[in-house]
């Protein structure tokens, strides 16, 4: 098997294993029989357990950067971005396997190189979401990246609270209202140049 398939392969086998346990109950052993290769070959790619983790954390945290940047820049009515980033989160927690739990929930928080990726993702996607209030409304760098924070953690605790509920709601009309609440606080923040947009219908 090619490198890099087999790091695909490797990966896969340890998001399974640290989802499903948790940093400190996986074992190496077990993340090799998942993967089915022996620990000498999971060595030659990961000198670690918390290489492994680190790597899994630094691909799932850049796509959810990825789906919150695209979601911003997919239109320039607001009313509209703050519906696709809501949704872009509601995404990223339903995606198979679970990778979410790896940024939203780790249990290794208290490793200082987990802690800065966990932080810098928070900071990046409520940055991404920031730069476009400040360019609209004008408000102080701090106070836009404020809000920033404030739509991204709404964004991601409604979407984990969603599908620990079973997902009874559809996803899309989960998306939708909480994507209306947002939209109707952000909203009363005049534009800078246009006055203020109207909210969408909650009907």
């Amino acid at each position: 098997m090619p490198r890099s398939a087999r790091r695909i392969q490797l990966l896969e086998a340890a998001q399974e294993v640290f989802v499903e346990a948790g940093y400190h109950a996986a074992a190496m052993d077990d993340i090799a029989e998942r993967a089915g290769v022996s620990k000498p070959v999971l060595y030659q790619h990961f000198p670690g357990k918390l290489e492994l983790y680190l790597a899994l954390l630094d691909q799932h945290s850049n796509e959810l950067t990825d789906l919150v940047v695209a979601a911003m820049s997919s239109t320039t009515d607001n009313a509209q971005r703050v519906a696709a980033t809501i949704e872009a989160y509601f995404e990223f927690v339903d995606r198979d396997g679970a990778a979410f739990r790896l940024v939203f929930e780790s249990d290794l928080t208290n490793e200082q190189a987990v802690r800065e990726r966990v932080d810098n993702t928070s900071t990046v996607t409520a940055h991404a979401i920031a730069e476009v209030i400040g360019e609209d409304t004008r408000l102080p760098a701090d106070e836009a990246q404020l809000l920033g924070i404030a739509l991204s953690g709404m964004a991601q605790v409604c979407a984990r609270y969603w599908l620990a509920q079973g997902t009874s709601i559809p996803r899309s009309e989960a998306a939708r209202l909480v994507s209306i609440l947002a939209w109707r606080g952000l909203g009363g923040f005049p534009k800078a140049d246009q006055g203020e947009e109207s909210a969408p219908s909650a009907g």
